[in-house]
C-alpha cells in the first residue's frame, strides 16, 4: 500500500480560525476584587469621618446654644448668669486641663489662655469669678456673653479637641 502525498487544490479543506471563548463575567478578574476592596475601605472611612464630624458639629452647636439659653434663663439675676457661664467655661476647659474644674487665679488664666483669643477676651472672662462672689460688682453682661461665645467658638474649633466628652 502506497500513500500518495500529492493532493490537488480541491483536496485540502481549511477550517476557519477558532477564537477562544469569551471570558465569563463571573468571577471577576483579581483586579476588580482589589478595586472593590479599596472602594469598601474608602466608603467605610468616609462614613466614620462624616459621623465623627457631624457628632462634633452637633455637640459644638449645643454648647454654643447653651450660652444663649443661660442668658434667657437668667434675664435679671446677674449672679446666677455669671455662675452659669463660669460653670460652662469650666466644663469646656476640662478638655484642655484635667484640673480646670478646681483651679483659680493665674492657673485658671493659663488654662483659658491655651485657647487662641485676645487679651481683652481673657480679661473679660476673668471677671466672672469676681462677679459670682460680689453681688454689687459691676460688669458688662452683653460683653461678657460675647467674650464667652468667642472663647467657646475658638476652643471648640481648636485642633487639640479629639473627641467630645460629657460637657
Amino acid at each position: 500500500m502506497k500513500l500518495s502525498l500529492q493532493h490537488g487544490p480541491d483536496d485540502l479543506v481549511l477550517r476557519d480560525i477558532h477564537l477562544p471563548p469569551t471570558p465569563p463575567w463571573w468571577p471577576p478578574a483579581p483586579g476588580w476584587w482589589v478595586l472593590l476592596g479599596m472602594l469598601c475601605v474608602l466608603l467605610a472611612a468616609a462614613f466614620f469621618i462624616y459621623r465623627r464630624t457631624r457628632r462634633r458639629r452637633v455637640w459644638r452647636t449645643r454648647v454654643l446654644a447653651e450660652i444663649q439659653a443661660i442668658s434667657i434663663h437668667h434675664p435679671h439675676d446677674d449672679i446666677a448668669f455669671a455662675t452659669s457661664l463660669h460653670q460652662l467655661l469650666r466644663r469646656v476647659a476640662c478638655l484642655y486641663a484635667v484640673d480646670a474644674h478646681q483651679v483659680q487665679g493665674e492657673r485658671w488664666r493659663e488654662i483659658l489662655g491655651q485657647v487662641p483669643v485676645d487679651e481683652a477676651t481673657l480679661d473679660m472672662l476673668m471677671t466672672l469669678e469676681t462677679r459670682m462672689y460680689r453681688p454689687r460688682a459691676e460688669f458688662d453682661r452683653d460683653g461678657l456673653q460675647a467674650a464667652v461665645h468667642r472663647w467657646m467658638q475658638s476652643a471648640l474649633r481648636s485642633t487639640k479637641l479629639t473627641e467630645p466628652r460629657h460637657v
